[in-house]
Order: C-alpha cells, then sequence, then structure tokens
C-alpha cells in the first residue's frame, strides 16, 4: 500500500471515488455535504494498493489547527493497517509544514481508533450528516 499527496486530476478523482463509497454509497451521507465548499483549499491524499484506489483523507488549516477531515478506506482494505497509514502520511505532512495541533471530527465508531494514535476526544457529541461524532486532538 502507498499514501500519497494527490497531484493530478486523476489522483483527485480516485480520491473522490473513494469518498464517495464509502460515505455516500455505504454511509448515505448525501453527496453535496461530502463533497463540499473545502476541495480546493484542501491538500488530498489518496491510498493505492496493487494499483486501485482504497483509501483517502484531506488536509485543512482551520483555527490555527491542522484538521484531519475524510479518512476512508475501502471495505477491501480495513483492518490492515491502511487508515493508520493514511494518518500516518497525513501526521508527516503537518509536521513537515510545521503544524504540531491536528484536530477531527471523529465518527464515535470510529473513536477508539483514533484513540489508539493518540487523539484525545475533547467535545459532546454532535451530528454531522446524521452520524454521531466527537471532535478530537493530538500535539505532534
Amino acid at each position: 500500500m502507498t499514501v500519497k499527496i494527490v497531484e493530478n486530476q486523476k489522483e483527485l478523482e480516485d480520491a473522490y471515488s473513494v469518498r464517495k463509497t464509502v460515505f455516500v454509497e455505504e454511509q448515505a451521507v448525501p453527496l453535496e455535504e461530502e463533497i463540499d465548499a473545502y476541495e480546493e483549499e484542501a491538500k488530498h491524499f489518496i491510498m493505492y494498493q496493487d494499483g486501485s484506489p482504497v483509501g483517502a483523507g484531506r488536509f485543512r488549516l482551520v483555527d490555527g489547527f491542522g484538521k484531519v477531515e475524510r479518512i476512508c478506506v475501502m471495505k477491501e482494505a480495513r483492518n490492515t493497517g491502511a487508515g493508520k497509514a493514511i494518518m500516518n502520511a497525513i501526521e508527516d505532512f503537518a509536521l513537515k509544514n510545521d503544524i504540531h495541533k491536528l484536530k477531527l471530527n471523529a465518527q464515535t465508531h470510529a473513536i477508539p481508533f483514533y484513540a489508539g494514535l493518540g487523539y484525545e476526544v475533547v467535545s459532546e457529541e454532535f451530528m454531522d450528516a446524521g452520524i454521531p461524532h466527537k471532535t478530537m486532538v493530538k500535539k505532534i
């Protein structure tokens, strides 16, 4: 598995394809909420396995934090370390850009995953796209 920063339109389309499969098709997030007004300002990440896109994520600067968003992995690549690899790539990018405070809004079922990577819950539960979330932070 390889994680890389999106560098061209095909890689961006691959990232959107993974996101649409996971969030829109599997989790019933409306497409207009999944692909939003922040796409152009975000740095996108794509994961390939044997040439096929299997994971994605994006990163933005928001209120002094590096905001980790849209982390997703296709069913066939789950529980293989793919999610951790995407998170590591994003954290490496943040460090290279002198960003040491990260924030994300985790779906509540994914909190143990992010906690295992050193993120801590800092909010009450809230709904986003009809899915319960909590905000988590990490200093790197």
